[in-house]
């Protein structure tokens, strides 16, 4: 195999890569969930190398912001997440990541990332009686 087979190999697919709106920092949003409950476990963040790594390990890679450098969920803890399934939302700027979790997805020991914040305040709003019924209409 040629140089650039082995290059092109090592790359995300180039029609994966143009769905992307990364931010600046050329980074994508990507929410984690488990794939048979659906609880959100976690928000981390990958560019295209990470997220081809993801889409072709059937292991999660994230970007680390804080420590710049790839990380692979549950090599030092343990808590693996295995792949199900990757989504892209339609704008192309979050993808969604199914999981099979072992352990706790949060690095406090918590199942989710969002048990572990807790809930904030907020006024909870309802739909009206027309809204209603035109969703059934």
């Amino acid at each position: 195999m040629s140089q650039s087979s082995k290059d092109q190999e090592a790359r995300l697919d180039p029609s994966i890569a143009a769905r992307l709106k990364k931010d600046a920092k050329g980074l994508v949003a990507a929410v984690v969930q488990q794939y048979d409950s659906r609880q959100v476990l976690m928000v981390g963040y990958m560019d295209e190398e990470a997220l081809r790594r993801t889409l072709t390990t059937g292991r999660v890679t994230f970007w680390s912001r804080s420590r710049q450098e790839y990380w692979r969920k549950g090599d030092t803890s343990g808590h693996v997440q295995y792949v199900k399934g990757v989504s892209i939302d339609c704008d192309g700027d979050a993808l969604l990541i199914e999981v099979d979790q072992v352990g706790a997805a949060c690095h406090t020991g918590h199942r989710s990332c969002f048990e572990a914040g807790g809930p904030l305040p907020a006024v909870q709003g309802n739909r009206t009686q027309a809204q209603m019924q035109n969703q059934e209409g």
